[in-house]
């Protein structure tokens, strides 16, 4: 592999990781949006089911994003019947999320479209790439509160 000089943006991993990145997002909603979602209705789905957050406001506190979106994002997913929301009785302005047993089927479905992806997108390496590839993914992920790959679907 040819070395890059330092400095260039291209030699940045997050350059580079950004790139890959929303390319393999790209093929991942490709498959996905036959069952009408999204790559972040999925991640929603995946925080619930991982146990990472349960209100509409922790959500989009791990998820980074304006709880008005996870309001839009819910609200879809509801209308699917992949989750179901309940007011916590404790604090009537709390919205719980919960996956619905739809909600786990549709995720499975999502984790098989997500390792077909993954087989095309990394079919230049090799059993043992992938797996360091896995390994290291979970190490830069982990302190952002994400789920690591044993965690996930």
């Amino acid at each position: 592999m040819a070395a890059v000089a330092p400095g260039k943006v291209n030699s940045s991993v997050v350059f580079r990781l950004g790139v890959l990145g929303t390319m393999a997002a790209d093929l991942f909603a490709a498959r996905i949006e036959p069952h009408e979602l999204k790559p972040r209705h999925v991640g929603l789905m995946v925080l619930l089911d991982a146990g990472k957050a349960s209100s509409q406001l922790e959500v989009a506190g791990v998820m980074g994003v304006a709880p008005s979106l996870v309001v839009a994002l819910a609200d879809h997913l509801e209308k699917l019947g992949a989750i179901q929301r309940v007011r916590d009785p404790d604090d009537r302005r709390r919205q719980v999320l919960t996956l619905t047993a739809h909600g786990r089927d549709v995720l499975a479905a999502c984790g098989e479209l997500a390792h077909t992806v993954d087989a095309e997108f990394a079919a230049g390496l090799t059993a043992a790439e992938r797996t360091a590839l896995a390994g290291l993914l979970d190490r830069l992920t982990a302190p952002h509160g994400l789920p690591a790959a044993a965690e996930t679907i």
